[in-house]
């Protein structure tokens, strides 16, 4: 849970990181940028910031923002009233973003594990996206991601989102947040 403060703060901090990208948002975007803490009250650490363009029952294109060093839970898009899950392409826009993915662990670990709940990141296969960079994420595939050390701006283009049908590993995470007054 996240408090309206907090909420506004990071609403504002994701539109400036925007901004400086060079990425237009109308007012109405502004104003439906969901923010989510993944109910662990943890935002800059583990959280993202998210504006949604359109999701229609074929298409959907987001922009993510991770503030430096923050985390999106490990998590899957499981099957969806008969369709298969998301399929997602990540393209980096600005900064820098460790995405990783089930398969064999890479030499190198470039992430910032988190003190509480980094058990519950286990998937080490890295892929790092800069700037032009993406990669494809079949569904069902087990993957969490994180900003660099400036934070990151990436797009998503997937098949239809179905968000709050997502798989995590850390059974404490609530994917709806919940802002209170």
């Amino acid at each position: 849970m996240i408090s309206q403060t907090e909420y506004l703060k990071a609403r504002a901090r994701a539109v400036e990181m925007m901004q400086q990208a060079g990425i237009a948002l109308t007012p109405a975007e502004i104003e439906q940028f969901e923010v989510a803490d993944f109910g662990l009250s943890r935002l800059d650490e583990i959280g993202l910031e998210i504006v949604t363009y359109v999701n229609t029952e074929r298409v959907c294109a987001k922009e993510l923002v991770l503030f430096p060093w923050q985390i999106c839970p490990e998590h899957k898009h499981p099957p969806v009233e008969g369709r298969p899950g998301k399929e997602e392409t990540f393209r980096c826009r600005w900064g820098e973003v460790y995405l990783y993915v089930d398969g064999p662990a890479s030499a190198e670990f470039l992430g910032r594990l988190p003190e509480q709940h980094g058990e519950h990141l286990t998937v080490r296969r890295q892929i790092v996206l800069r700037p032009g960079d993406q990669f494809t994420l079949d569904p069902g595939l087990w993957h969490w991601f994180q900003g660099g050390p400036e934070g990151a701006i990436v797009s998503e283009f997937s098949t239809h989102s179905t968000d709050e049908n997502d798989i995590f590993r850390d059974p404490a995470i609530a994917r709806a947040p919940v802002i209170e007054e």
